[in-house]
């Protein structure tokens, strides 16, 4: 198999950060998938670009179209999953599958509360001290080739709480029936909050699996990037035979 016969992949990055977050993945994949990563309204090299769901969906969409058009798999995290799960719902025709990281807990109800807080507070902090906080806790916790990208692409503070205002309140287990397409769930094992409604969202869509990364917290392509790579590889393969 080449890259012109496999399935397109676009890898949507989560809060805050940007398309450097997959630089692990888009290396390592290259060579057998034509690949793309988005910088999402607000983020990285669209940094002056307003929020919006809507406008999410049509970089997604965008970048299908500069891999040749689709259908593809959507690979998203946390933030850019609940996109991947609005672009599903938007632009059935361009998805072949999708890979959901970090983003199977329901957006509503009590457990949402310290994300309101945190919406709340992120705009009363200076932004250079939490590029600061954010940069020393990525060098602290991975290596260097894994986070070099996400350091020098900086980091969205600004579109934080306006993005999240958008996505807090809006999707659950519900969302999945409007996924056309095969289903894998992809998370940490160590990510309780972000994966607390894995089992409502498989249930609810007749092609959903969940696979989780062993010993991998939220950030699991940062936490064990081979392992990611390798589940999204896998079924990357399967929608390509299956295709």
């Amino acid at each position: 198999m080449t890259a012109k016969d496999a399935v397109p992949i676009v890898f949507v990055h989560g809060t805050r950060f940007s398309a450097g977050q997959w630089s692990a993945q888009l290396a390592a994949l290259r060579g057998e998938f034509p690949v793309a990563a988005v910088d999402l309204p607000g983020h990285g090299t669209r940094s002056d670009q307003p929020w919006s769901l809507s406008s999410a969906t049509e970089v997604i969409a965008s970048a299908i179209d500069s891999l040749d058009g689709g259908p593809a798999l959507v690979v998203g995290h946390s933030l850019g999953g609940y996109a991947a799960l609005e672009f599903a719902r938007c632009r059935p025709e361009l998805l072949r599958g999708l890979v959901l990281a970090g983003a199977s807990a329901p957006t509503r109800g009590p457990w949402t509360a310290p994300y309101r807080w945190v919406t709340r507070l992120v705009p009363r902090i200076p932004e250079d001290r939490l590029t600061r906080w954010n940069d020393r806790l990525l060098r602290r916790l991975y290596p260097p080739e894994v986070v070099a990208e996400t350091i020098r692409s900086g980091y969205a503070f600004h579109t934080l709480p306006v993005a999240w205002a958008e996505v807090l309140g809006r999707f659950d287990a519900d969302a999945m029936r409007h996924v056309k397409a095969p289903v894998l769930i992809l998370n940490g094992e160590k990510d309780p909050l972000f994966r607390a409604g894995e089992a409502d969202f498989a249930r609810a869509h007749p092609q959903a699996r969940v696979e989780l990364i062993p010993r991998a917290r939220h950030l699991a392509n940062f936490d064990d990037p081979d392992a990611f790579t390798g589940a999204v590889r896998r079924f990357a393969r399967e929608l390509t035979v299956g295709g």
